[in-house]
């Protein structure tokens, strides 16, 4: 174990698992002595087994904190909800005000609000911070999105700028906004990650029951795709994945495990935010009720046997054509997906006066991150050119890219539909978008229900006011 040192260490993290222990070790890889604790001596144990003079591993709380200078700055990486709480009444008890407190997990952005607020009043700095990156990304270089306390970003920025990947030399990691901004637009990455995931899982639907395609096949879809202009992170883990098997077997490890999805939450808080706003993201809906959908197993199984595929479920096309219109839809639905959270995180910036630079979170997102991808570059010009932005469908670069993407949208959602192909994600995208375009929607149809059976009003085009009518009398 490494000798005691008190006051000398420049950073604490309270949470050893995988994420901080690989974040205190590239911490220390960027010259900075760093302390962990954990209450569970074994990774204490494990952290400490690195010999590394630069870290220490703690479990006691005020030894802890002992070893750090002041001002102290402590992270946390611990699950949400109940335990964030219990640490932070711990760390006031041994913290000196005017310390600094990260919380580095996935919060609900309402509970950084609230620790913010409350440990303002207290006189501690408090920082609500995602990271985005995974194993990684912790350990080589992650995409932080920080918000709450600006000055005590500023103490920990150096720090952070130097642990953060970098694209053109550039660190993945800014300041967001105000109290809670930092974990808002968090929960929306993992929320445009949800909606990925499940496009690429409908993409595998596609090839694997309805081109028939061998699992090497796909595996060349997907490498082929994650050289062009598809290219990012989850395409390329993708690619792997549809390479990988244990040393023997015949067949991939991807086709012994479940089909049933979990989740820890932070898609259905986007959705949850979204409906609070009145902003529809229904690309990121679907992914989540798709995943939920996935842990009915028995249900869907009894299903299967009493409502068989249709009888033409395999596609008669040419797979190499037919691939080109998945690209196509892919691209589209991806762009949708990125428009929607970005809509949403525009949106919330005008409700929470957060202080959002969307530019700079798209510039952020283009490296460390599980969203990474090519398309972030189009983003973040987009937003570059034009800081007021509402839409990026009303981008004039990439209005061009996905008009020339609506022909395979089009035949893959119609396509899936006459075979029994399940496409929920890339159909809600091209439903999204058809009445995105429209500039009249049928919704004055369902103000007249609304006034028929509760009175509710309506308002009626070019006349101002209000208005209610008995639709039961007889119209003479």
């Amino acid at each position: 174990m490494n000798k005691e040192k008190k006051n000398q260490n420049a950073f604490g993290m309270i949470g050893l698992g995988t994420m901080g222990s690989n974040l205190l070790q590239n911490i220390a890889d960027h010259g900075y002595s760093c302390a962990g604790y954990d209450i569970d001596s074994k990774k204490v144990d494990i952290l400490n087994q690195l010999n590394r003079d630069s870290i220490q591993g703690f479990s006691d709380m005020n030894d802890f904190v002992k070893s750090l200078n002041s001002p102290r700055i402590v992270m946390m990486l611990v699950p949400a909800g109940k335990i964030v709480d219990g640490v932070i009444e711990e760390l006031i008890k041994v913290l000196d005000k005017e310390d600094i407190i990260i919380d580095g997990g996935n919060s609900h952005f309402i509970d950084t609000d609230r620790h913010f607020l409350d440990l303002e009043k207290k006189g501690y700095h408090f920082i609500g911070m995602g990271v985005s990156g995974g194993e990684e990304g912790a350990r080589r270089g992650p995409s932080m999105m920080p918000g709450g306390d600006k000055k005590a970003y500023k103490v920990v920025e150096p720090i952070l700028k130097k642990i953060a990947a970098h694209v053109d030399s550039e660190p993945t990691v800014a300041y967001m906004g105000a109290r809670s901004a930092g974990h808002f637009v968090k929960m929306v990455h993992n929320g445009i990650e949800y909606a990925l995931m499940q496009l690429i899982s409908e993409t595998y639907e596609v090839l694997k029951n309805g081109l028939k395609l061998k699992d090497n096949e796909i595996h060349e879809v997907f490498e082929k795709w994650n050289e062009g202009r598809l290219k990012s992170y989850l395409l390329e883990i993708t690619r792997d994945i549809f390479a990988y098997k244990y040393k023997g077997a015949k067949h991939l490890l991807l086709n012994d495990i479940k089909d049933e999805a979990k989740a820890k939450g932070t898609g259905k808080w986007t959705s949850q935010a979204a409906m609070d706003l009145n902003l529809p993201i229904p690309i990121i809906d679907i992914a989540v009720s798709m995943r939920d959908l996935s842990k009915y197993k028995d249900l869907r199984t009894k299903a299967s046997q009493i409502y068989p595929n249709p009888k033409d479920s395999v596609y008669s096309v040419s797979s190499e054509k037919y691939i080109a219109s998945l690209e196509e839809a892919f691209y589209f639905a991806m762009v949708s997906a990125y428009a929607q959270g970005m809509h949403l995180l525009y949106r919330a910036n005008k409700e929470y006066k957060y202080g959002l630079n969307l530019d700079l979170i798209a510039k952020i997102w283009r490296g460390g991150c599980i969203i990474r991808s090519g398309f972030l570059e189009a983003i973040y010009t987009a937003y570059k050119k034009n800081s007021k932005l509402k839409h990026l469908f009303l981008d004039n670069d990439i209005h061009d890219s996905l008009v020339k993407s609506i022909p395979g949208i089009r035949t893959i959602v119609s396509d899936a539909a006459r075979h029994g192909i399940a496409v929920p994600a890339f159909s809600a995208s091209l439903g999204y978008f058809d009445n995105f375009r429209s500039e009249k929607m049928p919704a004055n149809l369902i103000q007249a229900q609304r006034d028929y059976f509760g009175s509710h009003t309506y308002e009626l085009r070019g006349k101002e006011g209000v208005f209610h009518t008995e639709w039961e009398e007889t119209n003479n």
